[in-house]
């Protein structure tokens, strides 16, 4: 029987939540790979992720970057290895934000322990740059779609105040700059289905504010880490990165540089993925599911498999799911042996 393609999709900061506690316990104990990188963790003096993950309750200390990013990248990680390559056929890798990380490992970019390196070095890393935060703003209606006028005037009032663009996610934008700016912005906003969401903890992701974490990735991370993806690589640009026409140190630069100091695109990765490659299915990555609407939001717009509306989406998930999030126990199961 021909195996079913998918796109597999991997998550970013803010997907390792009170209820994802415990999730490496749940799905991933006695992983060999979980075990290597609780002993890198512990020889760098950290916290390892298994008392992490195992801990009695959820507390700040789990939000941190320093602890959010290796976290959620393992959780990804592990969540990828499982996947039934008896009846699946991995056909593009992406990820969204801090997930671009997790998508280099997957694809086969770096290897798992560089992969982590990365990862466990960005959450640090990313803690560096200028004061400043990010804000995410719910733009689609019900129906789960934008209206060009509504996107109009949240532009405008970004260029009044001077809030940049971080991340395009479907029918969400999440913007930054100094908190100055930010507060200034929310209050000119136009109505909005949800008031905006300053994201506690994040600084000013993909803008040029974050100039010194660019720095420090530069000089802790060697060009020699990375080599040819195995399969197709999709970054926050819509760029397609394949294997044997992919330069390393053009790889390295991107991530390195545009990636942490421009905007990151899910949408643009998101559509290139779903029209380059037309998979039978996206796989979503744990650690939760949160990126599971800006998913189904880019299929709207796109009207893919016919699907224009979320009450549209919705029924297919229920019949026979496009969309499968290893982080959603009804789904899971589809995806592993």
């Amino acid at each position: 029987m021909a195996k079913e393609t998918v796109l597999v999709v991997c998550p970013g900061r803010g997907t390792y939540n009170a209820p994802e506690l415990g999730y490496l316990k749940q799905h991933h104990a006695g992983s060999e790979w979980l075990a290597r990188f609780d002993a890198m963790r512990g020889e760098a003096g950290k916290e390892t992720l298994s008392a992490l993950d195992g801990a009695a309750k959820f507390t700040p200390a789990h939000l941190r970057g320093d602890n959010a990013a290796p976290l959620i990248h393992a959780c990804a990680y592990l969540d990828f290895l499982r996947i039934d390559r008896e009846r699946f056929e991995i056909v593009g890798v992406t990820g969204n934000s801090m997930g671009w990380y997790t998508a280099l490992a997957c694809a086969g970019a770096v290897s798992p322990e560089h992969g982590f390196a990365i990862a466990d070095g960005m959450g640090i890393n990313s803690q560096r740059h200028e004061p400043g935060g990010q804000s995410v703003l719910v733009l689609a209606g019900e129906d789960w779609t934008v209206d060009p006028a509504l996107l109009a005037e949240v532009e405008a009032a970004m260029a009044r105040h001077g809030v940049l663009l971080s991340i395009r996610l479907g029918g969400m934008l999440v913007v930054a700059g100094p908190v100055s700016a930010l507060d200034a912005f929310e209050k000119d906003l136009p109505r909005l289905s949800r008031p905006p969401l300053r994201l506690a903890g994040h600084g000013p992701f993909h803008t040029p504010l974050m100039q010194p974490s660019s720095d420090a990735a530069r000089a802790q991370f060697p060009v020699e880490w990375f080599g040819q993806p195995q399969v197709p690589l999709i970054d926050g640009r819509g760029k397609v990165w394949r294997r044997f026409e992919s330069n390393r140190e053009a790889l390295w630069d991107y991530t390195f540089g545009h990636q942490i100091l421009q905007p990151y695109d899910f949408t643009a990765a998101m559509t290139v993925g779903i029209r380059e490659f037309a998979p039978d299915r996206v796989v979503l990555l744990g650690p939760g599911e949160t990126l599971g609407g800006a998913i189904g939001q880019v299929q709207i717009a796109l009207k893919w498999l016919d699907i224009a509306s979320r009450n549209m989406f919705t029924a297919r998930q229920g019949e026979d799911p496009f969309l499968i999030g290893m982080g959603r126990p009804s789904q899971r199961g589809t995806v592993i042996p």
